[in-house]
């Protein structure tokens, strides 16, 4: 009975870290070579995507700087599959301040292939959900990379980078109007 008491709280607390690394392995699972290799071509494609659907597209110099996060990453037949978390958001220059004029953030589902001619890799077809359908996004990522759709995703570097397009000092506000 002594064997008991003592291997049976300890089984339990094995189980307990077996599970937990299982978890944290399938968190921590995107080889991140890859998504490094991949991630210039699918920011491209959100810049690309992005322009000319801002508000503030018709005053002078406005731009878009978007992010992607990767969440489900896989490799097989020549081809590539991101499940990508991504922030687009559409900056000016207002009086030496950086304005906010129009923004999105959507999951994707993004494919991309090997690109000789240029190197690294093109984008060859994305998908988004229709109206920020949850049955799409169920279809279409892990359960732990939608837990990851709910994290906040900050948009400091694309105000850097968007402060550093517009030779605005990297203290210069930003402002919510274009």
């Amino acid at each position: 009975m002594t064997s008991v008491r003592i291997w049976g709280p300890g089984a339990g607390a094995v189980a307990v870290l077996v599970v937990t690394g299982v978890w944290a392995h399938g968190s921590a699972g995107v080889d991140a070579g890859l998504w490094a290799e991949v991630r210039p071509a699918v920011e491209a494609r959100l810049v690309a995507r992005a322009a000319g659907t801002g508000d503030g597209e018709s005053g002078p110099g406005p731009r878009w700087f978007c992010r992607a996060e990767v969440l489900d990453l896989s490799e097989g037949e020549g081809r590539v599959r991101a499940g990508i978390d991504t922030l687009c958001l559409e900056y000016g220059e207002r009086g030496g301040a950086l304005a906010e004029c129009a923004g999105t953030r959507i999951p994707q589902v993004v494919r991309l292939e090997r690109d000789p001619a240029h190197g690294g890799y093109r984008v060859v077809s994305e998908e988004e959900p229709p109206d920020d359908d949850a049955a799409w996004t169920a279809g279409h990522f892990s359960r732990h990379a939608r837990s990851r759709l709910d994290e906040e995703m900050p948009s400091t570097a694309l105000a850097a980078q968007a402060r550093t397009h517009f030779g605005l000092p990297a203290h210069a506000p930003v402002r919510d109007s274009c």
